[in-house]
This record gives structure tokens, sequence and C-alpha cells, in this order.
């Protein structure tokens, strides 16, 4: 039976058909925090962004597309989300198992820039066929780039939903007008949080905000109206506000490995600041199996409010 807290979080996307709602519950109702309305996801694209030896050789395994769905199913996250290629090496094998998150944009390492942009590297019927509930998709607010990826969502967002797909969006402020800092400046992850809601998202990730202010006018603002960002907590809970006062799930990527402490910490605030989860990569698959299991079960546990 449907949990009253995932009936809620259904009932916000009210433009959408049944067969993205079906999409949606299934995300919602598997692995360990089913029906909690919490998500822990498992994206492996840094194969395709850092290159297989930064992303696979601390924990070798991982060059095997197989160990990755393993990794997800026995650990009991949500979703897994990758490139096609990872996709299509275990789809059929693991046929069913677990909702699947097409990565449909990449981009690689080799060539740098100060705006970047993301190549499309696969479809809405690439995602169809391999039997996905989602297609997943990368925006650089900030990007001298950012109008063309924006359009370029906007379309496939349209055609996924009616295919019956989730619309997940990595929402990344990069680019020359803005500082190192401000990447993560908490106005500047609110603000990436409010535009991927405004071009359609299901599922918004963003990066956990520091307490930094990058833009002058918002920082007035923020001083005016004293807005809360001392803690992470805090800030987390004004990046959930800006997505539609909370109507819309916000997850937060766990970013490069760090010592479990560290991780654990973050939960906790992400958790008390009313985020919906985490998408946690290289923080899982570049430890050992065992030791990946135990993080994101206690991620989990975390989540679900055990501890």
């Amino acid at each position: 039976m449907m949990s009253d807290r995932v009936r809620q979080i259904l009932s916000w996307y009210e433009s959408d058909n049944p067969g993205t709602l079906a999409n949606l519950r299934r995300m919602l109702g598997t692995g360990t925090l089913a029906d909690t309305g919490k998500f822990v996801i498992l994206p492996v694209d840094q194969g395709f962004e850092h290159g297989p030896a930064r992303s696979f050789a601390p924990n070798p395994v991982g060059y095997n597309p197989h160990y990755h769905f393993e990794l997800a199913l026995e650990a009991g996250c949500n979703a897994y989300a990758a490139p096609l290629g990872f996709i299509e090496a275990g789809a059929r094998h693991f046929a069913g198992e677990l909702p699947l998150i097409l990565k449909l944009n990449n981009n690689e390492s080799l060539y740098g820039s100060k705006n970047p942009c993301q190549a499309i590297t696969a479809s809405i019927d690439h995602a169809l066929r391999l039997g996905c509930a989602a297609i997943g998709f990368t925006i650089y607010p900030g990007s001298a780039h950012a109008q063309q990826q924006y359009e370029q969502l906007n379309s496939l967002a349209e055609e996924a939903k009616s295919a019956g797909l989730v619309v997940v969006v990595w929402s990344y402020p990069r680019g020359e007008g803005l500082s190192k800092d401000g990447e993560t400046a908490i106005d500047v992850c609110a603000y990436a949080a409010q535009i991927a809601a405004q071009l359609g998202a299901h599922i918004i990730k963003v990066k956990p905000p520091t307490d930094f202010i990058e833009q002058a006018e918002a920082k007035k603002v923020f001083e005016k109206q004293q807005i809360p960002i001392k803690t992470l907590a805090d800030r987390i809970r004004h990046c959930v506000q800006s997505a539609f006062d909370g109507r819309r799930i916000v997850i937060f990527s766990g970013g490069a490995t760090k010592d479990e402490a560290a991780v654990f910490d973050e939960i906790r605030g992400i958790r008390d600041g009313g985020g919906f989860g985490s998408i946690i990569g290289r923080n899982a698959f570049q430890r050992p199996r065992k030791d990946a299991v135990a993080m994101l079960k206690r991620i989990m546990s975390i989540y679900a409010g055990k501890e």
C-alpha cells in the first residue's frame, strides 16, 4: 500500500501522466528507503567525466559495469544512474531489478573550458528500449552555453514525459561569470534548484551549499530578510524552499571521496534541512564493496531517522 508521504509527493506533479507517476512511484518504492519519501541513488557517470583510472583504479572491480548494478542492489538504493554504455552493458542481466536512470548528456575532461557544455549521448528511445524509469540531464547555470542546454532539456523533457519517464536534472552552476567559491554558494545553489524546477524537473540534483554568497544583489536580500544560512541544515532548507516551496524533490551530490565521518555529518545536515536524499557516486564505488555497502546502509539509516 502506498504511504501517505509518497501519495503527497506524487500529488505535487499535477501535469504528469500515469506512466510518469508510476515510474516516480517505482523509484520512491524501491530499496531500503521504500515509501519513506527519501532517496539514495548510485550514479556512475564518472568514467566518462573523469576517465577510467581516476574513477575506478581505487577499487578496480568498478571497471566492470555489472559491479555497479550489484552494488546498488545490495545496498538497497532507490535507483542507479549511468550513461548509455554502462546501462547497456547490464540492462538485460539486471532487467526489472531496480529503476534505471539513463544519463542523456555527458562531458569529458580532456578539453578544459571555462564555460562547460555536455554533449547529448543518448536518446529517449534508448531509455525506453532499456527499460529505464527516468532520464538524467546536466545543465550548467552560469555557463555561456546555458541557454542552449535549457533548450535541449526542454525538448528532451517534453518527449520523456510524453513517454512516461521521470526527468532528473543535475543543476551544477559553472562558468566564467562565477568564482570557484560561487559554484557552491548558497544563493547560486538555490538559484540552480529554482532553474531546474522551472525547466520541468521531477527530481533536482544540486551540490550541498556553503555559506558563501556570490551575488551582491542576492547578499543584500539575504541580509535584509535575515535568511538563515549559518548551518548546513539551514542552507539545505533554503534550497528545498527554492524548488517550489519543497514541492519538487531535491537531492544532493556526494562529491569527491571523503572520510566516512564527514559523509555522515553531511547526510545529517541534509536530513535535518528537509532534503529528500543523496546521489552518492565516488564516495561509494571507490571504496571496497563491503565498506561501500555498509556506508550506504548507514546513510539510509540516517535518512530514515534511526540515528
